[in-house]
């Protein structure tokens, strides 16, 4: 871990928006408030994938595997033309498209996979490499981009000096990240690997900054390749992050408005 000076103040911020993703790739949620449990991802997040072509996931013995080999925006960029949602007390998710007809069912069961993976395969016609496949994480699984990507953190400041490099505005949702924190200087986050933080009520230790593909590229609301953000990253700042992974370390709520304040 980092060692820490004494004379290092904390860094406080407010959560100006959370966000999960039921379904790698696909549509982010926004939440008023989470409830974050110790050394787990952040709720409902990543739950389910859809693979594009057989990906190797042994659901009896789970492991990490390159987004590539899923319908995701790095590889897909038409996967954001689906609007969807995911509610979490019913177990239903539901998807729309422009022109096409609405879609909802239980991911959870053989029916509801099966309708989804038809809906998409519709919608994405010979992007796809195939077949899809809904696949779900067994147990606290989540397919995450990164082994150690539990809870993921954008600081807007930095997206806001990003966007005036390029020279246009760009969605702070093209970094699919879980928390977006409004009042550190930009790009401070970079160099917090090993600092603890308060996340709302609770406890989280940085583990290092978010490592930007492709998927960055796609504007989310449009699904078109527009900019070339992790190029722009490298030209600018020579690096390609933005925002940190962070573990939870002591469980507690977080809601809109609550501080983050680094240790």
């Amino acid at each position: 871990m980092a060692a820490v000076s004494a004379d290092v103040p904390a860094m406080h911020a407010r959560i100006a928006s959370l966000y999960r993703h039921p379904v790698k790739g696909f549509t982010p949620e926004r939440l008023k408030a989470a409830e974050l449990a110790a050394g787990l991802c952040f709720p409902c997040d990543r739950l389910f994938a859809v693979e594009d072509g057989p990906s190797g996931f042994d659901p009896a013995a789970p492991n990490h595997l390159s987004k590539m080999k899923f319908a995701v925006l790095a590889k897909i960029p038409a996967v954001a033309k689906a609007r969807t949602a995911y509610d979490e007390a019913r177990g239903v998710f539901s998807a729309r498209a422009e022109g096409r007809p609405d879609f909802a069912g239980d991911l959870r069961t053989a029916e509801g996979r099966a309708g989804f993976e038809a809906w998409l395969a519709d919608l994405l016609g010979e992007a796809v490499s195939g077949p899809l496949k809904v696949i779900e994480g067994p147990g606290a699984h989540r397919f995450m981009d990164s082994r150690s990507g539990y809870v993921s953190i954008v600081n807007l400041a930095s997206v806001r000096d990003l966007s005036q490099r390029v020279g246009r505005p760009l969605d702070p949702l093209r970094f699919r990240a879980n928390l977006y924190v409004e009042g550190w200087p930009a790009w401070v986050e970079n160099d917090w690997t090993g600092r603890r933080m308060t996340i709302g009520a609770a406890r989280a230790e940085v583990l290092k900054p978010i490592v930007r593909c492709a998927a960055t590229h796609v504007d989310p609301t449009t699904a078109e390749r527009d900019v070339e953000v992790v190029k722009a990253l490298f030209d600018h700042y020579g690096h390609m992050f933005c925002g940190v992974y962070v573990n939870v370390t002591e469980g507690g709520a977080v809601a809109e408005g609550d501080v983050a304040a680094v240790d």
